[in-house]
């Protein structure tokens, strides 16, 4: 998997993930939040459920991927 992709497979799963938006997570917090979503939904199901966000609540969703986009990029490097 290249680079970009796992930091936006990472991305989608900690954005549909049960942590708290604008929560402050560890690299310990943020791997098993991650995990957990991709346990849930799976790698295509956590893309599925952001687009799904999108489509019905595109303000908060929109916010929701800004926040772990970034956490994201601080924890594990931008691509």
């Amino acid at each position: 998997m290249s680079r970009f992709l796992l930091f936006t497979a990472r991305a989608e799963a900690l954005a549909v993930s049960t942590a708290p938006t604008g929560a402050v997570l560890d690299r310990s917090r943020a791997d098993a939040a991650i995990r957990d979503a991709v346990r849930a939904y799976g790698v295509r199901g956590c893309s599925a459920a952001v687009a799904y966000e999108y489509g019905e609540h595109p303000d908060v969703a929109a916010r929701r991927m800004r926040w772990a986009l970034g956490i994201v990029a601080e924890l594990y490097g931008n691509p």
